[in-house]
């Protein structure tokens, strides 16, 4: 597979599944304590990262959790930000400005900081009250944010499937490995194909719409300088629909969750405009060993790899390095 170090891809993978007992410990210490709120705050991807988690919360629970942006979040606050409060980051490398920021502000306000990222002696991981180690360049952060948060549900009583989805977990390197092998001549195909598309179009629901929003704004525009629009399935039929043509290359991110239907109909009207639809869905993908429930909570890593194949074949069709920036960590803003 192009650009693809296994043996690195699986030790990552298991890393941050291997945080189990410390996620779950942390989470007994979180309830013991008294925490009755939890933000989930992030930057560019590791904030649209954080949603799927929230939804998790919103569909099976009364506690409040929610995600913002780390740089909006300093200068407009929260009214539960407190002494209650257990505030969640995650940075690949530790440095993120706006969350480094984020994290001397909610600390200040007394709440209880917990990070994951891949360097221990990052800036990030120095300065909060618990922080969680994963190999260095572990991406994506979803498994150790399912299981905190499906402990932390658990614990409330509110998510039975828990111990079973954490089980499972431990399958994560072959299933994904696996989803990577069957992805790759689906993404070197699709990326001969696109060569020279500079627009797409992207759908996604659900905890999919976090997947969505991450690969346009991280990938196609960061990464590749391409123009995208991006739009929740719930809310295609409200505006953004006014742009396909027969010619948009439009990429949609299907899951196995209750808002697949959502989708299904979105794809269905953009197939009678455009003729270069592709659909990504996890049910292409055996998953073995994950039950429906779990399949489900996994949709946007499976998603991930899978992408993670097109995205490095679009830079081998573009000559253009997915490590390539014109202003990010370049210029001063």
């Amino acid at each position: 597979m192009l650009g693809f170090d296994e043996t690195a891809f699986r030790t990552q993978i298991a890393s941050a599944v291997a945080l189990r007992p410390q996620i779950e410990q942390l989470v007994d210490q979180l309830i013991d304590s008294g925490v009755d709120n939890v933000l989930l705050i992030g930057a560019g991807g590791t904030y649209s990262q954080m949603w799927p988690y929230e939804l998790l919360a919103r569909e099976r629970s009364t506690l409040s959790v929610r995600s913002a942006i780390a740089a909006e979040l300093v200068v407009a606050g929260d009214a539960l930000l407190g002494e209650r409060t257990a505030a969640v980051f995650t940075s690949v490398t530790g440095t993120t400005e706006d969350v480094v920021r984020a994290i001397e502000y909610v600390a200040a306000a007394g709440a209880t900081t917990i990070a994951f990222t891949g360097h221990a002696d990052s800036p990030i991981a120095t300065s909060v009250d618990h922080s969680l180690v994963s190999e260095p360049k572990t991406w994506p952060f979803d498994m150790q944010l399912l299981l905190l948060m499906g402990r932390l549900l658990e614990r409330r009583g509110e998510f039975d499937g828990y111990a079973t989805l954490a089980d499972q977990l431990v399958r994560l390197p072959d299933a994904l490995v696996a989803a990577a092998k069957q992805a790759e001549p689906m993404a070197a195909a699709f990326a001969d194909a696109h060569a020279d598309t500079d627009y797409y179009f992207l759908i996604g629901g659900g905890p999919l719409w976090s997947f969505a929003y991450l690969y346009s704004m991280c990938i196609l525009e960061e990464m590749q300088w391409l123009r995208t629009t991006r739009v929740h399935s719930a809310e295609f039929f409200h505006g953004s629909l006014e742009l396909l043509e027969e010619d948009t290359a439009v990429l949609i991110f299907q899951g196995e969750d209750s808002t697949r239907p959502l989708t299904d109909r979105a794809e269905a009207f953009a197939k009678r405009i455009s003729r270069d639809v592709t659909v990504f869905d996890t049910r292409e993908y055996a998953l073995e060993g994950f039950s429906a429930e779990s399949r489900a909570l996994i949709a946007p890593i499976v998603l991930d790899t899978v992408m993670g194949r097109v995205s490095k074949h679009l830079e081998r069709v573009r000559d253009h390095s997915l490590d390539l920036r014109r202003y990010y960590r370049v210029m001063d803003y």
